[in-house]
């Protein structure tokens, strides 16, 4: 933990500006407190402050990634914050500049997602275009129906930390293995569903006839005929918000940029293995 949350006042007044911000957000660092990760224990905070005041903010969390099969860790960057009447100080680039010298030595990579692109391509950051993947298929209903989680119970908490912490990439192009607390962060209020007989908890969204799979975490990735053997249905097209090449590698992939409370832009500064080909970072790995 870094050592600026070990001093109280300085963490409620960071809060305090992250809330304004983006309204909610301490709640939810809350509440995933009671999921066994924190905010505090993943996120270390750059921050401009002022007579006990905290008016500018930019965070890092490690995400541990699979990249064109080589693993590796970057740098998330999250929260990006100024206090509205700050606004033309240079504090915004004070606070990144400190984040990106901080990086220097611990991240050849740094990934974030964002609605204005251009507040990062001046610090290196690059647009990496992503890809949709959707699959045509005719199933009716589950034959092994799955079971919804209650992260309330300690026995389903423990069981989804013991698949997090040893889930199976879903691509050897770009996967996510052992990361908590983002996935916490983006999925603890989502329906999670787990399948006893895959040893598979699945992230979705029902779209009418159609499903949007947003994450599968499980030890031992299952065939592609076993999973959709446990999906609702009927369905007749799936989207996966992943990189499905090994899952389903039949999928073809369509240019799309992601629609996450609006237009939302990959960046990337430093290299990014998988550039140039057919991607997509999973929304539950997203900060």
């Amino acid at each position: 933990m870094h050592e600026f949350w070990t001093q109280p006042e300085r963490a409620v007044a960071l809060f305090s500006l992250l809330d304004t911000v983006f309204p909610g957000i301490a709640q939810a660092a809350e509440r995933i407190r009671g999921l066994g990760v924190s905010w505090e224990g993943a996120s270390t905070p750059f921050v401009f402050e002022e007579a006990g005041a905290a008016l500018a903010h930019v965070g890092l969390i490690e995400l541990p990634l699979v990249l064109e099969g080589r693993e590796t860790v970057v740098g998330s960057v999250h929260a990006v914050a100024t206090c509205a009447d700050q606004r033309g100080r240079g504090l915004y680039r004070a606070v990144m500049t400190r984040l990106l010298a901080w990086c220097e030595s611990r991240f050849s990579t740094l990934v974030l997602t964002t609605e204005h692109p251009e507040y990062f391509t001046p610090f290196g950051f690059r647009h990496c275009p992503e890809a949709a993947f959707r699959l045509a298929v005719d199933h009716a209903g589950p034959r092994e129906p799955l079971r919804l989680l209650e992260l309330s119970q300690p026995q389903d908490l423990a069981l989804l930390h013991r698949l997090l912490s040893t889930r199976e990439p879903l691509s050897h192009r770009l996967g996510v293995v052992r990361e908590q607390a983002i996935f916490c962060f983006n999925m603890g209020r989502q329906d999670l569903w787990y399948s006893q007989a895959l040893d598979a908890l699945c992230c979705f969204e029902r779209q009418g006839t159609g499903l949007r799979l947003l994450d599968l975490v499980t030890p031992r990735l299952p065939a592609w005929p076993q999973l959709l053997a446990c999906l609702p249905g009927p369905l007749d097209e799936i989207i996966f918000e992943f990189s499905p090449d090994r899952l389903a590698p039949q999928v073809l992939p369509q240019p799309r940029l992601l629609d996450h409370d609006g237009p939302s832009w990959l960046m990337v500064r430093g290299p990014w293995l998988p550039e140039g080909t057919p991607f997509t970072l999973p929304i539950p790995a997203r900060t």
